[in-house]
């Protein structure tokens, strides 16, 4: 291994967990951002939609940028656009502002979701054994970085922008000099046609990567219910404290981190499509414990479980597209990103009309059929494109994609 993957590799991790700060700032202020800003509960969800939606443009967006540019090039310039969006919310003072600081915000974060996932499959390709688990791992730890920053703003009553202002001033440096290491290690076959736009081989690759859109969706929704959710659910349906409603959210993220860390391990052992099996039971078993849980506590285990089987699902969906279409990954991982804000648009709503129509505890059954579908789509993961974009089932021990360079 050379001093230059792991060079890319530490840079990459670095700008992963740089986007789960940053995203995490935003997304625990939110009422503060409502606050500062008048907007109403009316308006609310308007802002709140626009910012996935804008993301999945960026997400298309960056499929074209990167038949004329490096994936490296849209990340290096997409995450300080994210993190000086994000100082723009809390600087802001009047709502076309905020308007236009969400709007720029979506837009680089698309782009930079789908070329950081672009550069992490491309590196595992280089590698030759499963290392993508780790980059989201360091998105997780990220996470929990800025929910703790930002539960010191809002303890401490700072201004958004006093809160945001540090932030942006180490990571945006940081991540411009870490820029520098990132490593495009190119498709594995060229002359894969994975990108058809039309025809019978657009019909073939919609049909390939179907399945992971499907699952990726699935564990949005899953991941959406959880942090939108768990709450309310814990605080008005099993009946516990306001303070301890806070905890379930924090001991999914953790869970989320654990099982992250320890993810590429087990793929290299199982194989990839073990993995997502084992992760889709335990996320539908955590479901269906919090549906039926007696008591906060129960509920409180049911959550646990959800952060250890839902953690795996999103990064092995990456690496599946990529290992499906090796001479078109970068467009493969667009198009799939895509269903990353499809699943976080639909959660939440999806819930929450089931829940004000029918009860909270029939509406955790829907993520947790919806998670179980996984199995079913559970042999993509090991599928290996034939010269004709057609699909074969791998070895399992050859179930991480390796490059045509051997590595």
């Amino acid at each position: 291994m050379t001093d230059v993957l792991r060079r890319g590799r530490a840079s990459l991790a670095f700008g992963f967990l740089a986007q789960g700060v940053a995203f995490a700032l935003l997304v625990t202020r939110i009422p503060a951002v409502q606050d500062r800003y008048g907007v109403s509960d009316a308006l609310l969800p308007v802002f709140l939609a626009a910012v996935p939606v804008l993301a999945g443009i960026g997400s298309v967006t960056t499929e074209q940028l990167v038949k004329r540019v490096r994936p490296s090039v849209v990340l290096r310039w997409s995450q300080p656009v994210v993190l000086l969006a994000l100082l723009g919310v809390g600087a802001g003072e009047r709502m076309v502002e905020l308007a236009v600081s969400l709007a720029v915000f979506g837009l680089a974060v698309g782009a930079l979701d789908a070329s950081m996932n672009m550069l992490g499959v491309s590196l595992q390709r280089s590698y030759g054994r499963s290392i993508m688990l780790s980059f989201h791992a360091a998105y997780s730890l990220g996470g929990i970085v800025g929910a703790s920053l930002a539960w010191v703003g809002a303890h401490w009553h700072l201004a958004l922008w006093v809160s945001y202002l540090p932030v942006a001033a180490v990571l945006l440096p940081a991540v411009l000099v870490g820029s520098r290491w990132y490593v495009d290690a190119g498709p594995a076959e060229p002359g894969v046609q994975g990108s058809g736009g039309g025809g019978e081989g657009g019909a073939l690759v919609f049909k390939l990567l179907l399945p992971l859109c499907l699952v990726m969706s699935f564990a949005y929704i899953g991941d959406s219910t959880v942090s939108n959710w768990s709450a309310k659910y814990l605080q008005d349906v099993l009946g516990s404290s306001e303070q301890l409603a806070t905890v379930p959210y924090n001991v999914y993220m953790v869970t989320t981190l654990l099982g992250r860390a320890i993810g590429d391990f087990g793929v290299r052992r199982l194989g990839a499509v073990a993995v997502v099996r084992g992760g889709a039971v335990v996320a539908a078993a955590g479901f269906a414990v919090v549906a039926v849980a007696p008591g906060p506590w129960v509920g409180m285990l049911g959550f646990t479980l959800l952060g250890l089987g839902l953690c795996v699902l999103v990064p092995q969906t990456f690496a599946a597209a990529g290992r499906l279409f090796p001479g078109a990954s970068d467009a493969a991982i667009a198009r799939l990103n895509i269903f990353n804000y499809v699943g976080f648009l639909v959660g939440s709503p999806l819930v929450g009309a089931l829940g004000d129509a029918w009860s909270y505890r029939g509406a955790m059954l829907v993520p947790m059929v919806l998670v179980s579908l996984t199995l079913v789509y559970a042999r993509s993961f090991a599928r290996q494109p034939d010269r004709y974009g057609g699909g074969h089932e791998r070895p399992r021990t050859a179930d991480v994609g390796r490059g045509s360079n051997g590595l």
